[in-house]
């Protein structure tokens, strides 16, 4: 088994694939400008240590950190891609996933590049895993952002593609803009950020979909180079002492997280810690990246997983990237009266009134609702 150092972070390179640990190389003596960041302290040996996220990178002058696009300058670490953009568009926003925040609704979408985790099954590697940072748009300020979400009539900007974590002063800055014109802030976030980051980062939110990932260390560390423990901290921090809206989502992969017993575990323990109405996506994978050998996952996985979560009592939980009507639609936990029929991103039957009560019984249903739903349908428009 080898071991190697990324930037001052212990790395088992047994773990990874050559690839991956391509990605993870050291990387000196470069001409690195940015915004100064938040998050990080001086060393005795002379290194400054980032303390965004929980992989606490130490850096000399001239590195960067695995998510590469913090790094250090001087005397400081720096972020890279304030106000730089890889792509702006309007999405329905049960693409986040999000099902219980003010449904039908367009969302402005926008990332940047890099990510502080390295899953070998990513779906975004081609922004995620980017050092082109000349695709990426220079003109995208917090303010044009803003401007952008109002002209196209969004409700709310997703800060999404890849994990605005990394980017956490570009979209603190992007959502006191929005906010100061009435557009709500949505994280879509795999949650791996440190106690003291996140208090800033989700107080400019108004909801979130938290990646998780799987419920096993195991998976974390060889499939995606992290921990499981950060991210259990985050979800509970997001209930306990917060007014984020969120709600979950597992990608379930063939062979390394869909097993009965983990989806047993998983759901035992949101249901213990997080209460039964906070939200579950199961999406189906499909093959990426570094795990293009792996199977599609099956509806019948799919199903079998979201019965295992309602008979754990859960109250809301859908299956995603498949047409399946009765796993994406939501129904009253009280009466099992259909509430919102969806098919993909398209929304159908509405029995919902007094911004969330059940029409049949009026039970209260957990989630950010109106009267009427959004009628922006599964449209994508691309801004940029």
């Amino acid at each position: 088994m080898g071991i190697g150092t990324f930037t001052g972070c212990r790395i088992d390179t047994a773990t990874f694939s050559p690839h991956i640990l391509l990605l993870m190389s050291v990387t000196t003596n470069l001409d690195i400008k940015g915004v100064s960041g938040r998050y990080w302290h001086p060393l005795g040996d002379g290194r400054l240590q980032c303390d965004l996220c929980p992989r606490f990178c130490k850096l000399r002058d001239g590195q960067r950190g695995l998510c590469f696009v913090r790094g250090r300058a001087n005397d400081e670490i720096v972020l890279t891609t304030y106000g730089r953009s890889s792509g702006l568009c309007v999405d329905p926003i049960e693409k986040k996933p999000l099902n219980h925040f003010l449904p039908g609704t367009p969302v402005l979408s926008f990332g940047t590049a890099g990510c502080n985790l390295a899953c070998k099954f990513c779906q975004n590697w081609d922004i995620s895993k980017s050092r082109e940072f000349d695709r990426l748009q220079a003109s995208a300020s917090p303010r044009a952002i803003a401007d952008a979400a109002v002209a196209s009539g969004s409700r709310s900007v997703a800060y999404t593609y890849n994990d605005p974590v990394i980017f956490l002063e570009y979209a603190v800055d992007t959502a006191q803009a929005c906010r100061e014109q009435n557009i709500k802030n949505v994280a879509v976030t795999a949650g791996y950020i440190t106690e003291q980051a996140r208090e800033e980062f989700f107080s400019h939110m108004d909801a979130a979909n938290i990646d998780l990932k799987a419920f096993t260390e195991r998976f974390y560390w060889k499939v995606c180079g992290g921990h499981l423990g950060p991210v259990l901290d985050t979800l509970q921090y997001l209930k306990n002492e917060t007014e984020v809206w969120f709600e979950l989502t597992t990608l379930l992969i063939p062979g390394e997280n869909d097993s009965e017993a983990e989806i047993e575990a998983m759901t035992q323990w949101i249901m213990e810690h997080l209460g039964p109405d906070v939200p579950l996506h199961f999406s189906a994978f499909h093959p990426d990246w570094k795990m293009m050998g792996t199977p599609s996952t099956p509806l019948s996985t799919l199903s079998r997983s979201r019965e295992i979560a309602l008979k754990a009592g859960l109250r809301y939980v859908y299956t995603g990237n498949v047409h399946d009507f009765k796993g994406s639609s939501t129904y009253c936990h009280s009466c099992g009266e259909i509430l919102i029929g969806r098919d993909w991103y398209e929304l159908s039957t509405w029995n919902l009134e007094n911004h969330g009560s059940c029409k049949n019984c009026g039970s209260k249903i957990a989630g950010v609702f109106e009267d009427e739903p959004g009628t922006w349908g599964s449209r994508r428009q691309p801004l940029i």
